[in-house]
């Protein structure tokens, strides 16, 4: 295989991969800007840099030092943004956690990253089970999620811990770890995906030069923290300095309200999420202060790209993973309409190829997205043997397939994991629900494969209607018939009132490959093998 990235020179000293650190950086350079906006919390640059001091001094206190490894469990806001940037202060690992995990679940992560602080919001303490609390080797603290409106400085982030005496680091090494981000999980146990601070740098500034920069924007993130998408924005509205406008939790009407008043130019979402914020506002139509819908989590359905364009919502569909630091690649607001389907080009750090069996693909061949440059994760956390399988001859093996066009630009078909072979036909899941989401009855899909005594596999779906819509089986077969090949057909059909989905938007399809198996010998009737008719069930509540 040709055009692989070579050994390079030797590695720089640390001096030359040092930077200023970009929260003191602002602070300095803008100390009245507004750096944190969170209701009634609205923080400047020198508010924010004297508490992540407070907060690093604190934490010293617990002993945190450079490479300990802190579990943060919270569900984001102030609390989460001041602490993350203090243990930067302090040369730890940072491990945000899911607080929608069960107890057994952040019980596992904690023992899988080996973390030696645990940092609890304090909405959080009553919820957390002593499995979480207890673990042995593991220091507890508390902290105060509820903070006073103007953020005066006086008031600590953590409950009754005192602050040591340390100095602290004003330089960022780029090739040191930040974090431990937990992927997904949509299938078999989740990895620790480590992260440098220059992943985050060339992440930041490659999406800076795709989408554009203005001094006025501000960046609104109804996304989680602790999701790659979410902890993204935390590092880019500091290096740009703009506000971060943060949700205590995603409400439609909120974020309308938000671009309504024109207080955001920016906003990240995934598909479901900007599904809801259409569907509350109804025709009114987007203010000119909205320049960007950051749209990720999976590919977009087609009708909701095409509702978009209707409506004139600059949206930008995104590619992206927990191990590039979030985007690969971005189309352009602009692009939409003239490129349907595709994800745009990789951004301008990133080098992106299409491998099938060991040679680069020629323009429209599908094959295995496959990934280089400075936004790719060290490696996974005690995992040396899936790291050497990911990252292969200086390449990140994604897992995904997709093609690229004659210009360059990405168009993701779905998972390599996911794709379903039935009687030796290929099926894309994906592909299955853009067509499902198409009806204007179905809000959402997930289409996984079962096995199949006849056929190796069967196409089976779940399917989320609109309010006031009521469907069968036969409704669905009817739309897609003229849309998808008989073999591409669903074979089973069950209407549910929710899609499992990931904090970052992504299907769970493990979850719904689980629930259909255990559904499936309820049907009856003759199904006539994969490409038989759609049959209806019972509903899953």
């Amino acid at each position: 295989m040709s055009d692989r990235p070579t050994a390079g020179p030797p590695p720089k000293s640390r001096r030359d991969r040092c930077v200023p650190d970009w929260l003191a950086a602002q602070a300095r350079a803008m100390p009245g800007a507004p750096a944190l906006i969170a209701g009634s919390v609205q923080w400047t640059f020198e508010q924010l840099d004297r508490r992540a001091d407070r907060t690093a001094r604190q934490l010293a206190s617990l002993g945190v030092d450079r490479g300990t490894r802190v579990a943060l469990l919270s569900w984001g806001g102030p609390w989460f943004v001041v602490t993350v940037h203090a243990l930067t202060r302090l040369g730890a690992v940072t491990i945000p956690l899911n607080p929608r995990l069960a107890d057994a679940e952040l019980a596992w992560q904690l023992a899988d990253a080996g973390a030696a602080v645990l940092l609890l919001d304090g909405a959080l303490a009553p919820r957390s089970a002593q499995a979480v609390l207890n673990r042995p080797g593991v220091r507890v603290a508390v902290g105060d999620s509820a903070e006073p409106a103007g953020g005066g400085s006086a008031v600590p982030v953590l409950s009754s811990v005192r602050d040591a005496d340390v100095s602290l680091r004003r330089e960022i090494d780029l090739e040191d770890v930040q974090g431990v981000i937990y992927t997904s999980a949509t299938s078999g146990r989740p990895k620790g995906v480590l992260l440098t601070y220059g992943n985050h740098w060339w992440s930041a500034i490659g999406s800076m030069l795709r989408l554009g920069h203005r001094r006025d924007d501000r960046w609104l993130a109804p996304l989680p923290l602790w999701h790659v998408g979410g902890l993204a924005l935390v590092w880019r509205t500091v290096i740009y300095g703009i506000p971060l406008v943060l949700h205590d939790a995603f409400d439609a009407d909120a974020v309308n309200g938000e671009i309504d008043a024109g207080n955001v130019s920016l906003v990240s979402m995934v598909s479901a999420m900007l599904e809801r914020v259409l569907a509350a506002r109804g025709n009114r139509p987007f203010p000119p202060s909205l320049r960007c819908v950051l749209l990720g989590g999976g590919p977009a359905p087609r009708g909701l790209l095409e509702t978009c364009a209707r409506s004139g919502v600059p949206v930008a569909p995104t590619y992206g993973l927990t191990e590039t630091a979030s985007q690969v690649a971005t189309l352009g607001p602009d692009e939409v309409t003239g490129t349907p389907g595709a994800v745009g080009p990789p951004l301008l750090p990133t080098r992106l190829r299409i491998d099938i069996d060991g040679r680069w693909a020629a323009p429209g061949e599908m094959g295995e997205i496959v990934v280089a440059g400075p936004t790719v994760m060290r490696g996974y956390l005690g995992r040396d043997d899936e790291t050497a399988r990911a990252l292969r001859d200086g390449w990140l093996r994604t897992g995904d397939l997709g093609y690229l066009d004659d210009r360059g630009y990405l168009y993701v078909l779905d998972r390599r994991d996911d794709l379903i072979i039935t009687g030796g036909e290929n099926v894309y899941p994906a592909e299955v629900e853009a067509a499902l989401c198409a009806h204007p009855g179905v809000a959402d899909a997930g289409v996984v494969g079962l096995p199949d005594p006849r056929w190796g596999q069967a196409v089976a779906a779940i399917v989320v209607q609109r309010p006031s819509i009521s469907l069968r089986a036969d409704d669905v077969r009817a739309f897609l018939e003229p849309r998808l090949a008989r073999y591409k057909q669903p074979r089973y059909v069950w209407f549910v009132d929710a899609v499992p989905r990931s904090a970052g938007g992504k299907l769970l399809r493990r979850e719904i490959r689980t629930w259909a198996e255990a559904q499936r010998p309820r049907d009856t009737g003759d199904l006539g093998g994969a490409a038989g008719a759609p049959q209806d069930s019972d509903r899953c509540v």
